[in-house]
């Protein structure tokens, strides 16, 4: 009962109360944008000016007195962050170096923000390296929308990373983080890093964009070109003749509904061909013809709708209408709608970097995690499709059984090397590009083949169907994709993140003693790493036939499906985590066994794979 002191005041102090509960309570929620650009490229000085409109909604509960742009450009100068950093790393990247460092005056690339409006009136805005903060005099309260105006200006850098001009393979322009790009602003507030050469991060929204450019350049990238029939470079409708320009330049017309980025590269080399999908999907092909391209690039037609296909069934369905492989970039780059990869490479090569930079977006382009906390979210999910996209479309001689043992083999190095820091670590803040790199790509292409180990590869590949049209245009985290797969296997798995992403802890289980018991055999296992797994052991008899049991995780609170090809089950049993070691007894002579091993199917990264085998 309260004191009647405080009564008049009950009424205030529980709306007080109800408005903390609210606040403390709030769930995720999606900005949005609305970009309109129109630029101009000179093609002689190599620089750039463009008009933007942006318009951007708060669906936040939070009132916003400031926002954030990304200046990508601004990376590609002497002394930047970008360059500070690939200077004083233990291990640069080859093709970064102390390259920006040595950039002359018109090598260089830059991007300023010349004037900015909100609503019309001007706001002040400051320039910190690759970051611009704009301070709001009014600001954008909670579900309401502000239109900002700018003008802006840039110089291409000379090719060093992902973007730039005349790269190594020839290419004019790879045009990449170009635009003055609004920060993401989520429940863990904004996301405005400075860019020193790894991740992104974007908001959702649509893109409408005009490219004004010497009129002998192609352009292909992101987005579906709106005047097709005026532009011509092989966009036009079948039969239809463009007329011929008196001008010296042309004007692109782009629209890209519902992505987080926008890309375009040019070039006047450029060969444009495309190729119409049963589904609708058209598929874009751009690239330099040469000894080194045009026979690859002639055969990649076949294997990019391939990748698109398989891809649509196994990971959820493209939802776009186009996608682009564009010849420029550094090596491989994806974007939305579109890819940057470099094309004199023999067909293995290019074939498996198309299908990498492809699957890319399923998990950069629709599902979208914030890359720079999870990286491996994109990286790692992206090599465990692309390795499965090509042992489908492109099967090799010597094939391993599990595709993913270039994964493995890359974790194994990682976690032996004393280099490995935990999967949690911020991508720009790793140690080592190694450590970045292995634990991005491999170890979280392995998180997600282990996974089929735990559940069962069929519940795994429900789980990634379902993953994907739950998560689409959402933004998911690692905890999302664990709780998919719990409620499609019906196994508690925060376990399994807890070690595999916050720790460096490693597997390792071994067979200890194995011994008669009259008519019967005991066998000893025993965990000497430190993270714990169920474990499939796999007898073999000295008749050729086998039998596995299967010790599951008490903590997993339920237990994996027999799966197919592997051998009867004649024991389950449940292993305590505490319990260092366990015996079981299996009804058989000890004399009729010719082998036990745990795990044959090598899905379990063990790190050390000795132990796993007896033989008599």
């Amino acid at each position: 009962m309260l004191n009647q002191y405080l009564k008049p005041f009950t009424g205030l102090f529980l709306c007080l109360i109800t408005a903390t509960v609210a606040e403390a309570q709030t769930g995720r929620f999606q900005q949005s944008v609305n970009y309109q650009m129109d630029v101009s490229m000179d093609v002689e000085t190599n620089r750039y000016t463009g008009t933007q409109v942006l318009t951007y909604t708060n669906n936040s509960p939070d009132t916003l007195d400031r926002v954030f742009y990304h200046l990508y450009y601004n990376a590609f100068q002497p002394g930047s962050m970008m360059d500070v950093r690939s200077r004083t790393i233990a291990d640069p990247d080859r093709r970064v170096g102390d390259r920006i460092s040595k950039l002359s005056a018109d090598e260089i690339g830059y991007m300023h923000v010349k004037s900015l409006t909100k609503n019309g009136s001007k706001v002040e805005f400051h320039e910190q390296g690759t970051i611009l903060e704009v301070k709001l005099d009014e600001p954008i309260l909670p579900q309401s929308s502000a239109t900002f105006a700018m003008e802006f200006e840039g110089q291409v850098p000379v090719q060093i990373r992902r973007s730039g001009r005349d790269s190594e393979e020839g290419v004019r322009y790879s045009m990449s983080q170009w635009y003055p790009k609004m920060a993401n602003y989520d429940e863990q507030g904004w996301h405005a890093n400075p860019y020193i050469g790894r991740e992104f991060y974007g908001i959702w929204g649509d893109f409408d964009v005009k490219i004004t450019i010497d009129k002998s350049y192609t352009i292909g990238g992101t987005g579906y070109l709106q005047n097709p029939n005026e532009i011509g470079h092989g966009y036009e409708d079948k039969g239809v003749k463009v007329p011929e320009s008196k001008e010296k330049t042309l004007t692109w017309h782009f629209k890209a509904p519902m992505v987080h980025d926008f890309m375009w590269g040019a070039d006047p080399k450029y060969r444009h061909e495309k190729v119409e999908m049963e589904n609708g999907i058209t598929v874009h092909h751009f690239f330099i013809p040469s000894e080194e391209t045009t026979e690859n690039w002639e055969k990649l037609k076949e294997y990019t709708p391939k990748a698109i296909s398989y891809m649509s069934e196994h990971f959820g369905q493209y939802p776009y209408k186009q996608f682009s492989v564009v010849q420029g970039g550094d090596g491989g780059m994806e974007y939305a709608m579109s890819t940057l990869i470099t094309g004199g490479r023999s067909l293995p090569s290019l074939v498996g970097v198309m299908v990498h930079e492809l699957a890319h977006s399923w998990y950069h382009g629709v599902l979208a995690t914030n890359e720079s906390l999870y990286p491996w979210m994109d990286e790692g999910f992206t090599s465990y499709a692309s390795s499965l996209t090509m042992s489908s479309i492109f099967p090799r001689e010597n094939q391993s059984s599990n595709v993913h043992m270039g994964s493995y083999r890359g974790y194994f190095s990682l976690a032996k090397s004393g280099l490995e820091e935990p999967m949690s670590t911020h991508s720009d803040h790793y140690h080592t590009n190694r450590a970045y790199s292995s634990a991005a790509y491999s170890k979280g292409a392995v998180f997600m083949a282990q996974m089929g180990y735990i559940i069962g590869e069929d519940v795994r590949d429900r789980g990634l169907l379902r993953y994907f049209d739950t998560w689409k245009f959402k933004h998911p985290n690692v905890n999302d994709v664990v709780r998919i797969m719990e409620k499609e296997s019906g196994i508690e798995l925060d376990w399994y993140k807890e070690y595999w992403v916050y720790s460096t802890k490693t597997i390792d289980y071994a067979i200890g003693e194995v011994h008669p018991q009259g008519d019967k055999t005991a066998i000893s296992l025993k965990r000497i790493g430190l993270m714990p797994m169920p474990v499939d052991l796999v007898i073999t008899y000295n008749d050729g036939s086998q039998e596995s049991v299967y010790l599951p995780l008490v903590i997993m609170r339920g237990e994996k499906a027999e799966e197919a090809g592997m051998p009867k089950r004649i024991l389950t049993e449940d292993w305590p985590w505490v319990n260092l070691e366990k015996t079981i007894l299996i009804d058989r002579k000890m004399d009729d066994i010719k082998s036990i091993e745990i795990d044959p199917s090598k899905r379990l990264a063990d790190v050390n794979e000795e132990n796993n085998i007896v033989e008599f």
